[in-house]
Protein backbone atom coordinates (compact mmCIF):
# COMPACT_ATOMS: atom_id res chain seq x y z
CA UNK A 1 0.00 0.00 0.00
CA UNK A 2 1.33 3.45 0.91
CA UNK A 3 4.84 3.98 2.19
CA UNK A 4 5.36 3.33 5.74
CA UNK A 5 9.33 4.14 6.42
CA UNK A 6 10.49 7.41 5.78
CA UNK A 7 13.11 8.90 3.84
CA UNK A 8 15.76 9.53 6.41
CA UNK A 9 18.46 10.66 3.89
CA UNK A 10 20.91 13.04 5.69
CA UNK A 11 21.24 16.39 4.11
CA UNK A 12 24.42 17.61 3.20
CA UNK A 13 26.39 19.84 5.66
CA UNK A 14 29.00 22.07 4.87
CA UNK A 15 31.44 24.19 7.35
CA UNK A 16 33.15 27.90 5.93
CA UNK A 17 35.57 28.84 9.21
CA UNK A 18 36.04 32.32 9.08
CA UNK A 19 35.12 35.79 7.32
CA UNK A 20 31.77 35.60 5.25
CA UNK A 21 33.24 36.50 1.61
CA UNK A 22 31.39 37.16 -1.33
CA UNK A 23 32.24 33.95 -2.37
CA UNK A 24 30.62 32.42 0.41
CA UNK A 25 27.40 34.37 0.05
CA UNK A 26 27.31 33.35 -3.77
CA UNK A 27 27.15 29.47 -2.78
CA UNK A 28 23.76 29.61 -0.90
CA UNK A 29 20.46 30.26 -2.35
CA UNK A 30 19.22 31.67 0.64
CA UNK A 31 20.91 33.06 3.99
CA UNK A 32 19.82 33.58 7.63
CA UNK A 33 21.69 36.19 9.38
CA UNK A 34 21.45 36.15 13.52
CA UNK A 35 22.00 38.86 14.89
CA UNK A 36 22.85 40.29 18.94
CA UNK A 37 19.68 42.21 20.20
CA UNK A 38 21.36 45.54 19.44
CA UNK A 39 23.73 44.99 16.66
CA UNK A 40 26.87 47.16 16.04
CA UNK A 41 27.56 48.96 12.72
CA UNK A 42 30.67 47.13 13.17
CA UNK A 43 29.24 43.91 12.64
CA UNK A 44 27.70 44.92 9.19
CA UNK A 45 31.09 45.77 7.73
CA UNK A 46 32.01 42.57 8.27
CA UNK A 47 29.32 41.48 5.76
CA UNK A 48 29.63 41.27 1.86
CA UNK A 49 26.90 44.29 0.83
CA UNK A 50 26.62 45.33 4.41
CA UNK A 51 26.06 48.67 4.64
CA UNK A 52 23.02 47.24 2.22
CA UNK A 53 21.78 45.57 4.88
CA UNK A 54 22.09 47.90 7.09
CA UNK A 55 19.98 50.62 5.56
CA UNK A 56 17.50 47.48 5.33
CA UNK A 57 17.71 46.83 9.20
CA UNK A 58 17.18 50.46 10.09
CA UNK A 59 13.89 50.53 8.18
CA UNK A 60 12.37 47.63 9.94
CA UNK A 61 10.48 48.16 13.88
CA UNK A 62 13.19 47.05 16.29
CA UNK A 63 12.20 43.62 17.68
CA UNK A 64 10.45 42.36 14.56
CA UNK A 65 10.97 38.92 12.88
CA UNK A 66 12.56 38.72 10.43
CA UNK A 67 14.18 42.17 11.48
CA UNK A 68 14.76 42.38 7.68
CA UNK A 69 14.81 40.85 4.38
CA UNK A 70 16.72 41.90 1.36
CA UNK A 71 18.08 40.57 -1.87
CA UNK A 72 21.41 40.27 -2.57
CA UNK A 73 23.35 41.97 -5.77
CA UNK A 74 24.80 38.36 -6.92
CA UNK A 75 24.27 35.70 -9.17
CA UNK A 76 21.93 34.05 -7.14
CA UNK A 77 20.06 37.04 -5.38
CA UNK A 78 20.55 35.39 -1.93
CA UNK A 79 17.69 36.38 -0.26
CA UNK A 80 18.91 37.35 3.17
CA UNK A 81 16.39 36.94 6.16
CA UNK A 82 17.83 37.87 9.67
CA UNK A 83 17.03 37.73 13.43
CA UNK A 84 18.15 39.47 16.28
CA UNK A 85 18.51 37.94 19.36
CA UNK A 86 19.74 38.32 22.87
CA UNK A 87 23.42 36.73 23.38
CA UNK A 88 21.32 35.25 27.02
CA UNK A 89 18.51 34.27 25.41
CA UNK A 90 17.50 30.19 26.24
CA UNK A 91 17.35 27.58 24.14
CA UNK A 92 13.19 27.60 23.31
CA UNK A 93 14.16 31.40 22.22
CA UNK A 94 16.67 30.07 20.11
CA UNK A 95 15.17 27.44 18.69
CA UNK A 96 11.25 29.29 17.93
CA UNK A 97 13.85 31.77 16.18
CA UNK A 98 15.68 29.18 14.08
CA UNK A 99 11.98 28.13 13.06
CA UNK A 100 10.62 31.40 12.25
CA UNK A 101 13.63 32.57 9.87
CA UNK A 102 13.98 28.76 8.28
CA UNK A 103 9.82 29.66 7.58
CA UNK A 104 10.44 33.24 5.99
CA UNK A 105 13.39 32.47 3.79
CA UNK A 106 11.96 28.73 2.11
CA UNK A 107 8.56 29.87 1.25
CA UNK A 108 9.49 30.14 -2.70
CA UNK A 109 11.91 27.40 -3.59
CA UNK A 110 14.25 24.95 -2.68
CA UNK A 111 18.01 25.95 -2.36
CA UNK A 112 21.17 26.01 -0.28
CA UNK A 113 20.49 27.53 2.98
CA UNK A 114 23.07 29.36 4.43
CA UNK A 115 23.16 29.99 8.52
CA UNK A 116 25.37 32.64 9.75
CA UNK A 117 25.85 34.00 13.17
CA UNK A 118 28.00 37.32 13.80
CA UNK A 119 28.53 39.44 16.68
CA UNK A 120 28.94 36.39 19.56
CA UNK A 121 31.63 34.84 21.15
CA UNK A 122 32.91 31.71 20.00
CA UNK A 123 30.56 29.66 22.31
CA UNK A 124 27.39 31.70 21.92
CA UNK A 125 27.88 31.74 18.06
CA UNK A 126 28.48 27.32 17.93
CA UNK A 127 25.14 27.61 20.24
CA UNK A 128 22.85 29.48 17.97
CA UNK A 129 24.21 28.08 14.93
CA UNK A 130 23.36 24.49 16.26
CA UNK A 131 20.14 25.51 17.43
CA UNK A 132 19.30 27.02 13.92
CA UNK A 133 20.41 24.16 12.25
CA UNK A 134 18.02 21.73 14.17
CA UNK A 135 15.50 24.30 13.13
CA UNK A 136 16.24 23.88 9.64
CA UNK A 137 16.96 19.91 9.55
CA UNK A 138 13.27 19.97 11.18
CA UNK A 139 11.68 21.90 8.07
CA UNK A 140 13.70 20.01 5.33
CA UNK A 141 11.79 16.83 6.67
CA UNK A 142 9.24 15.88 4.36
CA UNK A 143 6.25 14.52 6.73
CA UNK A 144 3.68 11.77 4.84
CA UNK A 145 1.66 13.28 2.11
CA UNK A 146 -0.89 10.98 -0.12
CA UNK A 147 -1.43 13.52 -2.71
CA UNK A 148 -1.30 13.20 -6.37
CA UNK A 149 1.76 15.63 -7.39
CA UNK A 150 4.71 15.23 -5.12
CA UNK A 151 5.95 17.32 -2.69
CA UNK A 152 8.94 19.67 -3.20
CA UNK A 153 11.84 19.95 -1.20
CA UNK A 154 12.22 22.57 0.59
CA UNK A 155 15.75 22.60 1.28
CA UNK A 156 18.84 20.95 -0.85
CA UNK A 157 21.71 21.41 1.61
CA UNK A 158 23.09 23.40 4.65
CA UNK A 159 25.62 25.84 4.64
CA UNK A 160 27.50 27.08 8.09
CA UNK A 161 29.18 30.18 7.22
CA UNK A 162 31.59 32.53 9.09
CA UNK A 163 32.51 30.10 11.96
CA UNK A 164 35.46 30.48 14.77
CA UNK A 165 35.37 27.26 14.97
CA UNK A 166 34.48 23.81 13.32
CA UNK A 167 31.20 22.53 15.54
CA UNK A 168 30.29 18.89 15.87
CA UNK A 169 26.99 18.47 14.36
CA UNK A 170 26.15 15.22 14.90
CA UNK A 171 24.08 15.69 18.15
CA UNK A 172 22.13 17.56 16.19
CA UNK A 173 21.70 15.55 13.21
CA UNK A 174 20.78 12.72 15.45
CA UNK A 175 18.24 14.15 17.67
CA UNK A 176 16.80 15.62 14.32
CA UNK A 177 16.69 12.28 12.94
CA UNK A 178 14.84 10.81 16.05
CA UNK A 179 12.20 14.12 15.94
CA UNK A 180 11.58 13.53 12.19
CA UNK A 181 10.94 9.27 12.38
CA UNK A 182 8.68 10.27 15.78
CA UNK A 183 6.85 13.30 13.62
CA UNK A 184 6.73 10.82 10.79
CA UNK A 185 4.83 8.26 12.54
CA UNK A 186 2.53 10.51 14.33
CA UNK A 187 1.05 11.91 10.92
CA UNK A 188 1.08 8.51 9.16
CA UNK A 189 -2.80 7.70 8.76
CA UNK A 190 -4.12 5.26 10.99
CA UNK A 191 -5.28 2.77 8.18
CA UNK A 192 -2.07 3.67 7.02
CA UNK A 193 -0.23 2.70 10.14
CA UNK A 194 -2.10 0.40 11.86
CA UNK A 195 -1.23 -2.35 14.90
CA UNK A 196 0.07 -5.09 12.56
CA UNK A 197 2.19 -2.70 10.34
CA UNK A 198 3.87 -1.08 13.08
CA UNK A 199 5.46 -3.80 14.29
CA UNK A 200 6.46 -5.08 11.59
CA UNK A 201 8.21 -1.34 10.89
CA UNK A 202 9.81 -2.32 14.23
CA UNK A 203 10.97 -5.14 13.03
CA UNK A 204 12.51 -3.99 10.22
CA UNK A 205 13.54 -1.29 11.85
CA UNK A 206 15.53 -3.37 14.58
CA UNK A 207 17.27 -5.38 11.89
CA UNK A 208 18.47 -2.57 10.24
CA UNK A 209 20.08 -0.79 13.05
CA UNK A 210 21.03 -3.96 14.96
CA UNK A 211 18.62 -4.39 17.52
CA UNK A 212 17.41 -7.35 19.62
CA UNK A 213 13.57 -7.29 18.56
CA UNK A 214 10.85 -9.28 20.55
CA UNK A 215 6.96 -8.62 19.89
CA UNK A 216 4.80 -10.23 23.06
CA UNK A 217 1.30 -11.02 20.96
CA UNK A 218 -1.87 -11.56 22.77
CA UNK A 219 -1.62 -15.09 23.70
CA UNK A 220 2.02 -13.89 25.34
CA UNK A 221 0.14 -11.08 27.32
CA UNK A 222 -2.78 -13.75 28.08
CA UNK A 223 0.14 -15.86 29.92
CA UNK A 224 2.00 -12.71 31.41
CA UNK A 225 -1.61 -11.79 32.86
CA UNK A 226 -1.38 -8.76 31.15
CA UNK A 227 -5.31 -7.89 31.66
CA UNK A 228 -4.83 -3.98 31.87
CA UNK A 229 -3.26 -3.93 28.37
CA UNK A 230 -5.85 -6.78 26.97
CA UNK A 231 -8.67 -4.97 28.75
CA UNK A 232 -7.88 -2.08 26.11
CA UNK A 233 -7.01 -4.39 22.63
CA UNK A 234 -10.36 -6.60 23.35
CA UNK A 235 -12.38 -4.25 21.37
CA UNK A 236 -9.98 -4.84 18.08
CA UNK A 237 -11.63 -7.25 15.47
CA UNK A 238 -8.34 -8.90 15.37
CA UNK A 239 -5.32 -10.25 17.58
CA UNK A 240 -2.59 -7.27 16.30
CA UNK A 241 -2.77 -5.47 19.16
CA UNK A 242 0.93 -6.32 20.88
CA UNK A 243 3.84 -5.14 23.22
CA UNK A 244 6.83 -4.50 21.14
CA UNK A 245 10.22 -4.47 23.20
CA UNK A 246 13.45 -3.33 21.51
CA UNK A 247 17.01 -3.52 23.22
CA UNK A 248 20.27 -1.48 22.19
CA UNK A 249 22.97 -3.14 22.98
CA UNK A 250 26.79 -1.59 21.85
CA UNK A 251 28.67 -3.90 24.22
CA UNK A 252 27.69 -7.57 25.80
CA UNK A 253 24.31 -8.66 24.28
CA UNK A 254 23.36 -9.92 28.32
CA UNK A 255 24.35 -6.27 29.63
CA UNK A 256 22.02 -5.47 32.22
CA UNK A 257 19.67 -2.48 31.42
CA UNK A 258 20.99 1.25 31.66
CA UNK A 259 17.62 2.90 30.47
CA UNK A 260 13.83 1.76 29.26
CA UNK A 261 11.88 4.10 27.15
CA UNK A 262 8.42 3.28 27.30
CA UNK A 263 5.84 4.62 25.01
CA UNK A 264 1.90 4.42 24.76
CA UNK A 265 1.03 3.34 21.26
CA UNK A 266 -2.73 3.91 20.70
CA UNK A 267 -2.61 4.00 17.53
CA UNK A 268 -6.20 5.44 17.04
CA UNK A 269 -8.20 6.48 20.02
CA UNK A 270 -12.17 6.45 20.31
CA UNK A 271 -12.30 6.07 23.29
CA UNK A 272 -13.85 2.97 23.54
CA UNK A 273 -17.56 2.39 24.75
CA UNK A 274 -17.47 6.16 26.47
CA UNK A 275 -17.07 7.21 22.99
CA UNK A 276 -15.10 10.84 22.37
CA UNK A 277 -17.18 13.53 20.45
CA UNK A 278 -15.90 14.67 16.71
CA UNK A 279 -13.76 17.49 17.68
CA UNK A 280 -11.73 15.23 20.21
CA UNK A 281 -11.47 12.41 17.51
CA UNK A 282 -10.32 13.69 14.65
CA UNK A 283 -6.70 13.65 15.51
CA UNK A 284 -7.05 10.34 17.59
CA UNK A 285 -4.30 8.68 15.21
CA UNK A 286 -1.79 10.65 16.93
CA UNK A 287 -2.09 9.20 19.93
CA UNK A 288 0.32 6.67 19.38
CA UNK A 289 2.93 9.75 19.52
CA UNK A 290 4.10 8.47 23.23
CA UNK A 291 5.56 4.94 21.39
CA UNK A 292 6.86 6.94 18.09
CA UNK A 293 9.14 9.53 20.63
CA UNK A 294 10.41 6.19 22.61
CA UNK A 295 11.22 5.10 18.75
CA UNK A 296 12.78 8.22 18.35
CA UNK A 297 15.06 8.47 20.90
CA UNK A 298 16.56 5.23 20.74
CA UNK A 299 16.79 5.84 17.50
CA UNK A 300 18.88 8.97 18.32
CA UNK A 301 20.76 6.97 21.10
CA UNK A 302 21.22 4.02 18.14
CA UNK A 303 22.75 6.91 15.28
CA UNK A 304 25.48 8.31 18.05
CA UNK A 305 26.31 4.96 19.32
CA UNK A 306 26.21 6.11 22.88
CA UNK A 307 27.60 3.83 25.28
CA UNK A 308 24.38 2.99 27.08
CA UNK A 309 22.31 -0.43 27.31
CA UNK A 310 18.50 0.23 26.56
CA UNK A 311 15.10 -1.31 26.14
CA UNK A 312 12.20 0.53 24.38
CA UNK A 313 9.20 -0.71 24.77
CA UNK A 314 6.08 0.61 22.77
CA UNK A 315 2.56 -0.60 23.90
CA UNK A 316 0.64 -0.78 20.46
CA UNK A 317 -3.04 -1.45 20.07
CA UNK A 318 -6.10 0.66 19.10
CA UNK A 319 -8.82 1.59 22.12
CA UNK A 320 -12.29 0.80 20.02
CA UNK A 321 -15.76 0.11 19.98
CA UNK A 322 -17.46 -3.13 19.73
CA UNK A 323 -19.89 -5.56 21.48
CA UNK A 324 -16.42 -6.74 22.73
CA UNK A 325 -14.85 -3.48 24.04
CA UNK A 326 -14.32 -2.78 27.51
CA UNK A 327 -17.02 -1.10 29.83
CA UNK A 328 -17.06 1.08 32.83
CA UNK A 329 -17.37 -1.31 36.00
CA UNK A 330 -14.96 -3.92 34.52
CA UNK A 331 -12.60 -5.48 37.12
CA UNK A 332 -9.60 -6.27 35.48
CA UNK A 333 -6.07 -8.10 36.90
CA UNK A 334 -2.66 -6.45 36.09
CA UNK A 335 0.37 -8.19 35.24
CA UNK A 336 1.80 -7.65 39.00
CA UNK A 337 -1.33 -8.92 40.29
CA UNK A 338 -3.13 -5.69 41.17
CA UNK A 339 -7.01 -4.99 40.06
CA UNK A 340 -8.39 -2.35 38.56
CA UNK A 341 -12.17 -1.74 38.87
CA UNK A 342 -12.54 0.60 34.95
CA UNK A 343 -14.38 3.73 35.17
CA UNK A 344 -14.04 5.38 31.93
CA UNK A 345 -12.61 3.63 28.77
CA UNK A 346 -11.33 7.02 27.55
CA UNK A 347 -8.36 6.28 29.80
CA UNK A 348 -7.30 3.52 28.05
CA UNK A 349 -3.50 4.85 28.15
CA UNK A 350 -2.94 4.27 31.45
CA UNK A 351 -4.50 0.99 31.25
CA UNK A 352 -1.89 -0.07 28.30
CA UNK A 353 1.04 1.64 30.20
CA UNK A 354 0.25 -0.15 33.43
CA UNK A 355 1.50 -3.65 32.34
CA UNK A 356 4.46 -2.37 30.19
CA UNK A 357 5.70 -0.51 32.96
CA UNK A 358 6.02 -4.49 34.84
CA UNK A 359 7.42 -5.38 32.14
CA UNK A 360 9.91 -2.92 31.78
CA UNK A 361 10.64 -2.76 35.58
CA UNK A 362 11.20 -6.56 35.92
CA UNK A 363 14.17 -5.97 34.32
CA UNK A 364 15.82 -3.71 37.23
CA UNK A 365 16.28 -0.72 34.33
CA UNK A 366 19.14 1.99 35.67
CA UNK A 367 15.87 4.37 35.24
CA UNK A 368 12.48 4.16 32.98
CA UNK A 369 11.11 7.18 31.04
CA UNK A 370 7.83 6.73 29.70
CA UNK A 371 6.04 9.26 26.93
CA UNK A 372 1.97 9.06 26.32
CA UNK A 373 -0.36 11.58 25.51
CA UNK A 374 -2.17 10.75 28.33
CA UNK A 375 -4.60 13.32 29.94
CA UNK A 376 -6.29 16.13 28.65
CA UNK A 377 -5.91 17.56 32.29
CA UNK A 378 -2.38 18.38 31.94
CA UNK A 379 -2.91 20.56 28.73
CA UNK A 380 -5.58 22.52 30.93
CA UNK A 381 -3.12 22.86 33.47
CA UNK A 382 0.07 23.73 31.51
CA UNK A 383 -1.19 24.41 28.03
CA UNK A 384 0.20 22.85 24.92
CA UNK A 385 3.34 25.12 25.22
CA UNK A 386 5.05 23.02 28.70
CA UNK A 387 4.66 18.74 29.04
CA UNK A 388 3.67 17.92 32.40
CA UNK A 389 6.74 15.50 34.46
CA UNK A 390 6.40 13.32 37.36
CA UNK A 391 8.62 11.01 38.85
CA UNK A 392 9.14 8.82 42.32
CA UNK A 393 12.09 10.58 42.95
CA UNK A 394 10.58 13.86 43.79
CA UNK A 395 14.37 15.58 44.62
CA UNK A 396 14.78 15.15 40.52
CA UNK A 397 12.05 18.06 39.99
CA UNK A 398 14.84 20.78 39.35
CA UNK A 399 16.72 18.95 37.71
CA UNK A 400 14.03 17.99 35.41
CA UNK A 401 13.21 21.61 34.62
CA UNK A 402 16.45 22.39 34.53
CA UNK A 403 16.48 19.24 31.34
CA UNK A 404 13.68 21.29 29.75
CA UNK A 405 15.00 24.68 29.89
CA UNK A 406 18.40 23.68 28.40
CA UNK A 407 16.83 21.51 25.88
CA UNK A 408 14.57 24.02 24.83
CA UNK A 409 11.35 20.87 25.97
CA UNK A 410 9.90 22.42 28.47
CA UNK A 411 8.44 20.62 31.35
CA UNK A 412 6.68 21.40 34.91
CA UNK A 413 6.70 19.27 37.04
CA UNK A 414 3.41 17.93 39.15
CA UNK A 415 3.64 15.58 42.79
CA UNK A 416 2.59 12.44 42.65
CA UNK A 417 2.17 9.50 46.06
CA UNK A 418 -0.04 7.58 48.10
CA UNK A 419 -2.07 10.57 49.36
CA UNK A 420 -3.46 10.78 45.77
CA UNK A 421 -4.48 7.37 45.31
CA UNK A 422 -7.32 8.35 48.21
CA UNK A 423 -8.87 9.39 44.93
CA UNK A 424 -9.02 6.12 43.40
CA UNK A 425 -10.32 3.90 46.03
CA UNK A 426 -12.83 1.15 45.17
CA UNK A 427 -14.75 -0.71 47.05
CA UNK A 428 -14.22 -3.85 44.64
CA UNK A 429 -10.84 -3.70 43.45
CA UNK A 430 -7.57 -2.23 44.52
CA UNK A 431 -8.17 0.92 43.06
CA UNK A 432 -10.54 3.02 40.26
CA UNK A 433 -8.58 3.40 36.53
CA UNK A 434 -9.27 6.98 37.23
CA UNK A 435 -11.66 9.67 39.43
CA UNK A 436 -15.14 9.99 38.19
CA UNK A 437 -14.78 13.69 39.50
CA UNK A 438 -11.38 13.80 36.53
CA UNK A 439 -10.11 16.68 39.02
CA UNK A 440 -6.13 16.87 38.96
CA UNK A 441 -6.51 13.89 36.53
CA UNK A 442 -2.80 14.41 34.94
CA UNK A 443 -1.93 13.97 39.13
CA UNK A 444 -4.26 11.17 39.99
CA UNK A 445 -2.95 9.11 36.07
CA UNK A 446 0.47 9.49 36.78
CA UNK A 447 -0.28 8.00 41.11
CA UNK A 448 -1.79 5.26 38.80
CA UNK A 449 1.10 4.40 36.86
CA UNK A 450 3.32 4.48 39.77
CA UNK A 451 1.75 1.49 41.60
CA UNK A 452 3.60 -0.50 38.04
CA UNK A 453 6.72 0.23 38.50
CA UNK A 454 8.62 -2.70 40.27
CA UNK A 455 11.87 -2.86 42.27
CA UNK A 456 11.73 0.57 43.41
CA UNK A 457 13.22 1.33 39.97
CA UNK A 458 13.83 5.19 39.49
CA UNK A 459 10.93 6.44 37.30
CA UNK A 460 10.48 9.44 34.97
CA UNK A 461 6.52 9.93 33.31
CA UNK A 462 6.25 12.56 30.36
CA UNK A 463 2.70 13.50 30.00
CA UNK A 464 3.17 15.23 26.74
CA UNK A 465 1.13 17.98 26.59
CA UNK A 466 3.35 19.69 23.97
CA UNK A 467 3.27 16.81 21.50
CA UNK A 468 0.61 18.22 19.60
CA UNK A 469 0.88 22.48 19.35
CA UNK A 470 -1.32 24.14 16.36
CA UNK A 471 1.65 25.83 14.25
CA UNK A 472 4.85 24.38 15.50
CA UNK A 473 6.73 24.74 18.45
CA UNK A 474 10.36 25.51 19.46
CA UNK A 475 12.34 24.69 15.94
CA UNK A 476 9.64 22.01 15.14
CA UNK A 477 7.17 23.52 12.50
CA UNK A 478 4.76 21.05 12.41
CA UNK A 479 1.14 20.74 14.83
CA UNK A 480 2.57 16.94 16.33
CA UNK A 481 5.92 18.31 17.37
CA UNK A 482 7.99 15.17 18.26
CA UNK A 483 8.48 16.59 21.72
CA UNK A 484 10.71 14.28 23.94
CA UNK A 485 13.51 13.32 21.92
CA UNK A 486 15.62 15.99 22.50
CA UNK A 487 14.79 16.32 25.85
CA UNK A 488 15.76 12.84 26.66
CA UNK A 489 19.32 13.55 25.03
CA UNK A 490 19.74 16.51 27.18
CA UNK A 491 18.83 14.14 30.38
CA UNK A 492 21.65 11.64 28.97
CA UNK A 493 24.33 13.92 27.73
CA UNK A 494 24.50 16.51 29.86
CA UNK A 495 22.58 15.70 32.85
CA UNK A 496 23.68 12.17 33.20
CA UNK A 497 20.25 11.86 34.77
CA UNK A 498 21.01 8.31 35.02
CA UNK A 499 23.31 8.67 37.93
CA UNK A 500 20.03 8.40 40.09
CA UNK A 501 19.97 4.86 41.16
CA UNK A 502 17.47 3.24 43.81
Amino acid sequence: MQKIRPDMHDLRIYQKLGSVDAKSLDSVDQLLLILPASPAKSTFAKLPQGAKMLAVYRKHAAGSTPAFATRLANARQTLVVAGTIAANADAFEQLTLGRKLVAAATDQKAGSLGICAMGFDADAQAELVKNVLAAALAAAFRLPAFKSEPVPDKIRNIRLLGLDEKIDTARVEAEARGNNLARWLTTLPPNVLDASHYADLTKAMAKEHGWQYKRFGVKELEKLGCGAFLAVAQGNDNDSASIVRLRYRPGSRDAAVDLSLVGKGIIFDTGGTNLKPFELMLDMHGDMQGSAVALGTLLAISAMRLPLAVDCWLAITENRTGPNAYKSQDVVTAANGKTIQTVHTDAEGRMALADTLVLASREKPGMIIDFATLTGSCIRALTSRYSGVFTNRSELHPVLKRIGRNSGERVWPFPIGKEFMEDLKSNTADFLQCSPKGVGDHILAASFLAEFVENDVPWVHIDLGAGDNAGGLGHIPSKFTGFGVRYTMNAILDENLLKAKP
